[in-house]
């Protein structure tokens, strides 16, 4: 197989800086698989731009390693019309010059980062062959498990103190942030989440509550007062298991327990990590604000408001919010898959031990649930009601999800494969076997958020007396929608902080 890499991506793999471990883990992939490594012209050319000759030659040498594609296909006409669409710049001729390779079937796959490129390349529905460096990564994690080092990565929270500050993880760090070690040093009795394989540290996060009287001199615009959650340092190695995810949660979590008004974060987008970062946080609502003045340099400000309202057409923008005026659905979830998809809705008599993140489909905010409902009528802004089935002391309601979006046009097992793979619990196989189960009533897939684990579990017999659920034969086989006084009956007694349906 050829890969085509975006330029960027060649960049920051041979720029003198210190060791991206992202890229080091997707080349580690593409190595161990067998397929070529391909860069085009244009990438060449761009990279040969520097005027700095000791960088120019050490550039030189370092292109050797990949299979320059050495004759440009011609651009195909779909491709002109969506250039014609898209194209201001030379850089984004350059981009659609790449994209193109892979339209004409030279190259069997493209990685990119670049959301625009994403973009064009939906339009011209080869969207399936484009990768960002996280996509691309699990894919070839649930190909290829064999090929997979399963040390497990755990998530927790720990005291600075506890943190091995010579790990290289920090390496980036320092060089960002000039006395980050002296910084990290003082913070000895705070606390931060940290994720780690084995003894190696994949990822950190460090969260800041701040009140109406922080000062905020240095950032151009100056924030007006209010309560705010700062990600005072927000770092992920892209390894395909959705830990940045994760993490997120966690940020919109402390951000409604701490009821404040703004999120924000400052940084430097210069590497792959934090370009993706940035992605990241865009898809879920932030925007760039302005700039950060330090003795580090001009850092990039990107916030957040929290709680105000709830998007019906996009919700990810104010998750965890939802909105009154959506529509409500209970849907039933087997136990052997509802912790393994809700790590935060794990019951009291099951052990965290046996639910570490070590599933991409645990740390995603966005997961996929497998239906063959009659019931296909969702939304967008959609509130989904999971019940936990178990018979009448043991079935519970525990979660709430926010529909994103249905697909119930799916050309086969593959696609759907596809669609499913890293946020369902099912493996390819099992996802083989349920569409090949009824191929009068194959199944569609329904794209939620993992938005709330209710206080408390509320079980059938309650539902029953509640009048929810009519009986115990009663219990939802599929999606059946939630008359209002239900869901509010399900909201009050589960002890629900109903802040968080606004609207």
């Amino acid at each position: 197989m050829r890969i085509l890499l975006d330029t960027n991506i060649v960049i920051h793999r041979e720029a003198n800086l210190p060791i991206n471990e992202g890229i080091g883990y997707l080349f580690y992939w593409i190595d161990n698989l067998g397929f070529k490594k391909c860069i085009h012209q244009v990438t060449v050319d761009e990279i040969l731009k520097t005027r700095n000759l000791r960088t120019r030659k050490a550039f030189g040498i370092k292109l050797g390693n990949y299979y320059v594609l050495p004759i440009s296909a011609k651009l195909h006409p779909d491709v002109a019309r969506v250039s014609a669409k898209y194209d201001i710049t030379d850089n984004d001729l350059n981009d659609t010059i790449l994209l193109n390779e892979l339209y004409c079937g030279r190259v069997e796959a493209f990685i990119t980062e670049d959301r625009v490129i994403h973009a064009k390349a939906r339009v011209l529905a080869i969207d399936d062959r484009v990768y960002t460096i996280d996509a691309f990564l699990e894919k070839t994690t649930a190909e290829h498990p064999e090929l997979v080092d399963y040390i497990v990565p755990s998530i927790r929270k720990e005291y600075f103190g506890n943190i091995n500050l010579e790990d290289s993880f920090f390496d980036s760090l320092r060089k960002d942030y000039k006395g980050f070690d002296d910084w990290f040093r003082r913070k000895a009795y705070d606390t931060a989440y940290v994720c780690t394989a084995g003894d190696k540290l994949t990822a950190f996060l460090y969260l800041k509550k701040e009140d109406e009287n922080e000062p905020y001199t240095n950032i151009d615009p100056q924030f007006s007062p209010c309560k705010r959650l700062k990600i005072g340092t927000f770092k992920v190695e892209l390894n395909g298991y959705k830990i940045g995810e994760r993490f997120l949660k966690i940020v919109f979590d402390n951000a409604f327990r701490f009821r404040v008004d703004e999120i924000y974060v400052t940084l430097f987008p210069r590497s792959v990590e934090q370009v993706r970062l940035v992605r990241l946080l865009e898809d879920f609502g932030f925007y760039r604000h302005g700039i950060k003045t330090t003795e580090s340099g001009e850092e990039e400000v990107y916030t957040r408001t929290v709680g105000k309202t709830a998007s019906l057409e996009s919700p990810k923008e104010t998750y965890p919010f939802m909105s009154r005026r959506a529509g409500k659905f209970l849907v039933p979830i087997y136990p052997e898959y509802h912790t393994n998809l809700f790590p935060d809705s794990i019951l009291r008599t099951e052990s965290p031990m046996e639910y570490a993140e070590h599933e991409p489909h645990r740390n995603a905010i966005s997961k996929v649930y497998v239906s063959r409902s009659y019931e296909r009528e969702l939304r967008s802004g959609d509130i989904i009601v999971f019940y936990r089935t178990g018979g009448y002391y043991k079935g519970v309601v525990s979660t709430l999800g926010i529909v994103e979006n249905i697909v119930t046009d799916i050309e086969g097992v593959e696609q759907f494969r596809s669609l499913c793979r890293k946020r369902s619990v099912f493996t390819d196989k099992e996802l083989e076997e349920i569409w090949n189960f009824r191929p009068y009533n194959r199944p569609f897939i329904v794209n939620f958020l993992y938005a709330y684990s209710f206080p408390k579990r509320v079980n059938l017999k309650r539902l029953i007396e509640l009048e929810v659920i009519r009986d115990i034969q009663s219990v939802p086989r599929g999606f059946e929608r939630l008359p209002e006084a239900s869901f509010e009956a399900i909201v009050k007694e589960t002890q629900t902080d109903e802040s968080i349906i606004v609207d």
